[in-house]
């Protein structure tokens, strides 16, 4: 089973979706949104994917600048903003056992499979 932290209105994360469809995975779609993940959730994942927090963060999106983060805040607090705000996380994000991948491309969540 795969879970997927999921943003329909992205089209990274619906392309991401579909292929692991294709693909015939057995998905759980979690819209991360709507039903946002944990900081000790986050901080499971990031150990996943042996990268720091700022590394699967939207540095991009309008909250993080509003909320007065830089690429040089400390981790804790990267991770406490993105359970606040889950926009910040980037999507999509998808695990499997005891692995995890960003779907950027969508074909890096091919290596759960």
């Amino acid at each position: 089973m795969i879970k997927y932290w999921h943003n329909p209105r992205c089209s990274k994360s619906r392309t991401g979706l579909a292929l692991l469809e294709e693909k015939g995975a057995q998905i759980e779609v979690r819209k991360y949104l709507e039903d946002a993940p944990s900081a000790e959730e986050i901080r499971t994942v990031l150990g996943m994917l042996g990268i720091e927090p700022i590394a699967m963060m939207r540095t991009g999106e309008k909250q993080f600048k509003e909320l007065g983060l830089t690429k040089t805040t400390p981790g804790d607090d990267l991770i406490a903003a993105m359970a606040k705000n889950p926009i910040l996380i980037e999507r999509p994000l998808a695990i499997g056992g005891d692995k995890a991948a960003i779907g950027r491309p969508p074909e890096n969540l091919l290596a759960l499979l």
